[in-house]
């Protein structure tokens, strides 16, 4: 049993009483033993005078197979960012290049204090995101993406529907749990474009049998549902309902251009929502109708999507983006800092369906966390500051000193334990030539 001691942080708990407490929080293996202004005894104690404990923040949207592609898509609408650039890229992935593009991605999440994520992989070789997640220690629900249909899907991704179901059954079967309980299976259709009904259809019983998460994208871009309503006579949202998979365990990225009778499905289904502003913003796809969301009490949660669709995985510039467009619209006081944050720590939680086990700081919960350095000359001063409005305004991903999850350390000062970032960053060179190559691009 190993124990370690937080001593004398700011800790921003995010329990149901929303306690903000200066004292002192003990983790005990992967779990949080005790918080309080007792002087626990620990193995390890990690002084931290003036900064900020939070819980560990929880991107839900992301594609770790892209971030080898950052900077190679940039200033495109969606379609053609799929199609000219995206789509050839992901299909000339080998398995140590897309090892080392979701080892890319982590390293990023973990040194900005995000701790779990729900990843879409590409539709070959993924089993290598799911070896670099356990291997980095970051906790992911992920799974293989499926694409079994369109004529603009090049034969390196396309499928065939059976083919699909298998493979994705297979990996289910043997990856779901590992790394220790810290990775979780997702069916991942890629879209309602992508994908025949036969396959979304046979998603949405293996989900229900299998009990897992269905992760897939909607209502993104205008073009997109004009598409899906040609070829399918329904938009996005409706399209999932007429083929049952609305319920609690899907998770629909995007969902910005959504009619009323969509709005209601979410509502009614509790269909999971994962904004992704600054992707939405690069792309010119729109913004999402979130504060509508919310009055509804449809779960909204945050993901920064892809590198090459936004070129950095930082959730406090996706924390700050959220509320600021909300705010030319509707006024500035929707969308406040606190519920911005609960978006990225409990909302998180809960389309990942761990609500029980992370997202807040309470004992009992996975010892999930992040510790930031507000001693800054952009967070200063602080005295009378609202510690919401400091997160979510004024931090940045580089002030996180410290990372963890699932009891140990992953990230400190500025050294990444889990991986080493310098052959990272040579290995992912090398491999962009290679793909590249074979994208022919």
């Amino acid at each position: 049993m190993t124990t370690i001691l937080f001593k004398d942080a700011i800790i921003v708990t995010m329990n149901p009483s929303r306690e903000i407490l200066r004292g002192n929080l003990l983790v005990e293996d992967s779990w949080i033993k005790a918080i309080g202004t007792e002087d626990y005894s620990a193995d390890q104690i990690i002084d931290a005078r003036g900064q900020v404990l939070i819980p560990g923040l929880i991107q839900t949207h992301i594609h770790l197979c892209q971030t080898l592609f950052r900077g190679q898509a940039d200033d495109l609408e969606l379609m053609d960012w799929l199609q000219k650039r995206i789509w050839p890229l992901e299909g000339g992935h080998d398995q140590e290049s897309l090892y080392y593009s979701a080892m890319l991605g982590i390293g990023e999440l973990l040194r900005g204090g995000t701790t779990s994520l729900i990843d879409m992989a590409t539709v070959n070789h993924t089993e290598s995101v799911f070896q670099a997640i356990v291997d980095s220690g970051i906790r992911a629900v992920s799974g293989k993406c499926m694409m079994d249909w369109g004529p603009e899907v090049p034969g390196t991704l396309l499928e065939g529907t059976e083919a699909s179901l298998q493979e994705s059954v297979k990996l289910l079967e043997k990856w779901h749990g590992q790394g220790e309980g810290r990775l979780s299976y997702a069916f991942n259709p890629r879209f309602a474009v992508s994908c025949t009904e036969e396959l979304l259809i046979k998603v949405g019983e293996l989900a229900k049998q299998y009990d897992v998460l269905i992760h897939t994208h909607a209502s993104e871009n205008r073009d997109e549902i004009a598409l899906v309503q040609r070829e399918r006579n329904m938009r996005n949202v409706a399209y999932f309902e007429h083929l049952g998979l609305a319920g609690k365990n899907l998770v629909l990225a995007h969902c910005i251009w959504l009619d009323e009778q969509e709005l209601e499905i979410l509502q009614r289904y509790e269909v999971k929502v994962a904004h992704c502003p600054s992707c939405n913003l690069k792309l010119g796809s729109g913004i999402a109708p979130i504060p509508e969301m919310l009055k509804r009490g449809i779960q909204v949660s945050i993901g920064a999507d892809g590198a090459p669709c936004n070129n950095n995985l930082d959730i406090f510039t996706e924390m700050r983006t959220a509320a600021l467009i909300q705010k030319v619209m509707h006024g500035p006081t929707v969308l406040p800092a606190q519920q911005t944050f609960e978006l990225a720590t409990l909302g998180g939680a809960s389309a990942m369906g761990l609500e029980e086990q992370i997202g807040s700081l309470e004992p009992g919960k996975k010892a999930d966390l992040a510790l930031i350095d507000i001693n800054k000359l952009h967070c200063s001063p602080g005295e009378g500051a609202d510690i919401y409005a400091q997160l979510v305004y004024q931090v940045r991903c580089s002030d996180v000193t410290l990372t963890m999850v699932d009891g140990k350390i992953l990230y400190q000062d500025g050294r990444l334990r889990s991986m080493e970032q310098e052959n990272i960053i040579k290995q992912c060179s090398q491999a962009l030539v290679r793909v590249r190559s074979r994208a022919g691009i």
